[in-house]
């Protein structure tokens, strides 16, 4: 069968579905798309009817949630904790503090956003029941699950479209890629670049992904203008302010998207720290640097990529 694809608007950015078999690509878009709709209702923080929305009203009071946001906020908690709190699901109020206060598309028509300090109390303050499938949130806190709700997102829209279809599928949302069943021989190819909406002549490199998931988390894509200069989403919770990394895009492979994106957006925070960190997990990643030099650690290839290495790398490699 020739595989077959399909993109639509999803999540602030485009959704591509591909399949194995092009016979399956109306029901494979058709569940893919149901799963973003259900995480949107559920997850989004520029939406006054989501579930998200009405926890931050419930000023501190325990809320009987859905079993989808349940388990997005379950996921952003393990994120914080396997990351020791570089990744933080309770920037939310930080984040509108910066002037990302609605869908990304619309902050350049906006102008540049006055900024205003949030308070952030940390991942610690919010408290689960799985028994109940309560959650509570201090008052004034605003979740933030856009990287890690997406990501799972993307591994549940995959599944459900295999389900479906039986067929072999792809789901990117925004670039963070979920695979199910099986692949096209040797793999899906994928181009990996600063930006997921450039096309194959933007500097990157080609890479066959057999399964699992891949995540790109970059410092270049989402930024727009504030009053004390341009600013990007990826904040570091200890400054409460867009991170200063030496990693302007790092992209990871791992057993699932969400996976993928936890390790993504950690390296970014982490900075130089990153590269032993991602070393210790066996988790293959391409990291660039502010300077446009690449590192490739943990078996990610380095054939065919269009950036020069980094000197730390060439020197592995002489040495």
């Amino acid at each position: 069968m020739v595989p077959a694809s399909a993109s639509f608007p999803a999540l602030g950015s485009t959704a591509v579905v591909a399949v194995t078999d092009e016979a399956a690509l109306a029901d494979a878009r058709t569940a893919v798309s149901e799963i973003v709709d259900a995480f949107d209702l559920a997850c989004s923080r520029f939406r006054a009817d989501s579930e998200l929305m009405a926890l931050a009203r419930a000023e501190g009071t325990r809320v009987r949630v859905s079993a989808l946001l349940f388990d997005a906020v379950t996921a952003g908690l393990r994120a914080a904790q396997l990351t020791d709190g570089d990744v933080d699901p309770t920037l939310g109020e930080a984040l509108r503090g910066l002037g990302y206060d609605r869908d990304f598309d619309g902050l350049a028509e906006r102008g540049p956003a006055r900024v205003r300090m949030a308070r952030v109390p940390g991942w610690q303050a919010v408290e689960i029941d799985a028994t109940a499938r309560t959650i509570r949130v201090p008052a004034g806190v605003e979740l933030d699950l856009g990287a890690t709700a997406k990501a799972l997102c993307a591994d549940r829209a995959a599944a459900a479209a295999h389900e479906r279809t039986g067929a072999g599928v792809l789901v990117s949302l925004g670039g963070d890629i979920a695979l199910a069943g099986e692949a096209p021989a040797p793999g899906w190819r994928v181009r990996v670049t600063d930006d997921h909406r450039s096309d194959a002549t933007a500097p990157g490199q080609w890479i066959s992904l057999p399964t699992g998931g891949l995540a790109t988390s970059s410092t270049q894509v989402r930024r727009w203008e504030t009053d004390t200069g341009t600013a990007h989403h990826l904040l570091d919770p200890a400054t409460v302010r867009p991170a200063r990394s030496c990693w302007r895009t790092v992209s990871v492979c791992a057993g699932s998207c969400l996976d993928a994106n936890i390790a993504t957006t950690a390296a970014i925070i982490r900075s130089e720290r990153a590269v032993p960190w991602l070393q210790s997990l066996g988790l293959p990643a391409r990291l660039v640097g502010t300077d446009g030099t690449v590192r490739h650690i943990a078996g990610w290839p380095t054939k065919s990529d269009d950036l020069p290495a980094a000197a730390s790398e060439l020197a592995q490699v002489t040495g």
